[in-house]
């Protein structure tokens, strides 16, 4: 079994279409809470509320902190997703993090961010830009079945 972390931005349903498509392969996905205003405020709802929006944030953070990181240290491969919409600095640091780890690397976005991700990319084992090219890669990496 193969198990995948999927990081990165949370307004597409990119997720979700790896997890179809990667539909009967040995495969346990798992992840950051892709419900913002959850992600947001679980620092506050669990562990009080803050005054300054700092604090606030900071709890938060902190807390989606140790599912990440628990998640990527778990994980076999870690797929970083890089919308075109939001800058994702968290992504970036999944990234990093995960390569710091040693971890298989994905990354996951369109052309008009090839040069600004550079070096993000350059620490990947592949850059797709279609979540079909992730499940056409994992098919391959368990399988050894071609595209098609």
């Amino acid at each position: 079994m193969l198990r995948v972390y999927l990081s990165g931005e949370i307004h597409t349903d990119w997720r979700a279409q790896i997890v179809a498509g990667a539909q009967g392969l040995d495969v346990q996905f798992s992840g950051p809470v892709t419900d913002h205003a959850a992600s947001d405020d679980c620092g506050v709802a669990i562990l009080g509320a803050e005054d300054k929006k700092f604090w606030h944030d900071r709890k938060g953070a902190q807390i989606n902190a140790i599912r990440t990181r628990k998640g990527i240290a778990d994980a076999d491969v870690v797929v970083v997703r890089f919308g075109d919409q939001y800058k994702q600095w968290n992504a970036a640091f999944d990234a990093g993090y995960a390569a710091a780890l040693g971890k298989s690397l994905i990354i996951l976005h369109g052309p008009d961010h090839a040069h600004a991700l550079k070096e993000v990319d350059a620490a990947a084992l592949a850059v797709a830009e279609a979540p079909e090219q992730v499940v056409d890669i994992l098919r391959y990496v368990l399988e050894g079945q071609m595209p098609g």
